[in-house]
């Protein structure tokens, strides 16, 4: 029929109008309003998208709409279709626009960083990202560039150790935003790609002076020196220094000890670091560190059990033991570039330039000089074993450390 406003007007709810020479072009009646639609076949399917509304909409400009989305379903297009995927469209724009850099990184550290890493490093990683971002974290994660990217890491080279860390850090929580679908699937991960291998560190310095990235290890002369010089120290000192040569265990291990980890068994004591308690936490197949106690270490062991329960080496901090950064820092006093020594007087170490992981590395240097085979001195630091290799090595333990005891005390007296 041909279009009669006053037919229009008289609709009720539920009717609807057709005009003539436009197929599909349809005035509909709701409760409301009256609505121009087009309505047509898609395949096996009735669809209909909406024009606008009527009176507000004319009947000729309805009829211009209507020729417009008819020549676009000629040409094989889904009218209807292509409106909901713009809309889509829209509101993910919206939603990528809004989700921020900050947002994006806060989401990694609950839903990664807290879940897979200790609380102290967890701590450290929300440090690192609070302390670097400044320039971009209200920005739209998905706008950020390569040259944003480049800009940042490249502004931390003086720093590049933790510009290292940052850009791993970065470009996992990237990773980890894709994976949510927080962010389009088409956003480049930059971190991943920016300044790849150029990041390295310059190692130290000491005294004003480089003294580079060489990982220390004590010759046989430096350990005996230390071993006849570690009474100068205090007890707790002393005691922790030598659990790292004669056990070759980390620094975090030693002084989180505790009584209930010690048992005598029918070849000998030992002491089982409980699995969350190991670098190695993390991985599924890993398992607790056995160390075989002997020599000097069973010695020291024993003699704080009988003072201690509980932690052996008890402080007053918030973990309720020493802090693993006590003995780097009393270390550190102790060499005669440190200022701390010449203020207090502090008796100088005969032994330069080492820090208490450099005695877990003169364990592991000290078993290869002898002999000892690879996947025994890797199961005796702790290191995790190959896939396919599931031998738990407490017989060959025991052996190795045991003349590895016999060989530090011929150091420390032939020296």
């Amino acid at each position: 029929m041909a279009f009669d406003a006053r037919a229009a007007k008289l609709l009720a709810l539920g009717e609807f109008l057709t005009v003539n020479g436009c197929p599909g072009l349809r005035l509909n009646a709701s409760k409301l309003h009256k609505t121009w639609t087009y309505r047509y076949r898609s395949g096996d399917k009735i669809r209909q998208i909406k024009i606008g509304r009527w009176p507000v909409m004319s009947h000729t400009a309805a009829t211009v709409a209507w020729e417009e989305l008819k020549k676009r379903r000629d040409a094989g297009e889904d009218p209807a279709q292509a409106k909901r995927q713009a809309r889509t469209e829209k509101v993910v724009s919206v939603k990528v626009e809004r989700y921020t850099v900050r947002k994006l990184c806060d989401d990694y550290l609950v839903g990664h960083v807290d879940q897979a890493r200790k609380p102290k490093g967890a701590k450290e990683m929300r440090r690192l990202l609070n302390a670097h971002l400044d320039a971009i974290e209200d920005r739209p994660a998905a706008s950020i560039t390569r040259a944003d990217a480049f800009d940042l890491m490249e502004g931390m080279k003086h720093i590049p150790v933790s510009a290292q860390t940052l850009r791993g850090e970065l470009g996992a929580a990237w990773d980890y935003a894709l994976d949510a679908g927080r962010l389009p699937d088409n956003t480049p991960n930059w971190w991943r790609l920016v300044l790849r291998g150029k990041l390295r560190s310059k190692g130290r310095k000491r005294a004003g002076k480089s003294i580079g990235t060489v990982k220390r290890s004590l010759n046989g002369g430096e350990v005996g020196k230390l071993l006849r010089w570690l009474p100068n120290f205090s007890e707790l000192m002393s005691d922790a220094l030598t659990l790292y040569l004669w056990t070759g265990t980390r620094g975090s291990e030693i002084v989180a000890m505790e009584s209930t980890e010690m048992t005598d068994e029918h070849d000998g004591w030992w002491w089982t670091i409980p699995k969350h308690k190991t670098k190695n936490a993390r991985h599924e197949n890993a398992t607790d560190l056995r160390v075989p106690l002997v020599g000097r270490a069973l010695k020291i062991v024993k003699r704080r059990l009988k003072v201690h329960k509980g932690w052996l080496f008890p402080a007053d901090s918030v973990a309720g033991h020493t802090i693993q950064q006590v003995i780097g820092s009393q270390v550190a006093n102790r060499m005669s570039y440190s200022t701390v020594h010449q203020e207090r007087e502090l008796l100088c170490l005969p032994v330069e330039n080492w820090s208490p992981h450099d005695l877990r590395r003169t364990t592991r240097t000290l078993l290869a000089a002898m002999g000892c085979p690879d996947a025994i001195a890797e199961a005796i630091l702790g290191h995790m074993q190959g896939v396919y290799n599931r031998h738990h090595y407490d017989k060959e333990r025991r052996h190795w450390i045991m003349k590895l005891d016999k060989h530090l005390e011929a150091l420390a007296a032939k020296f």
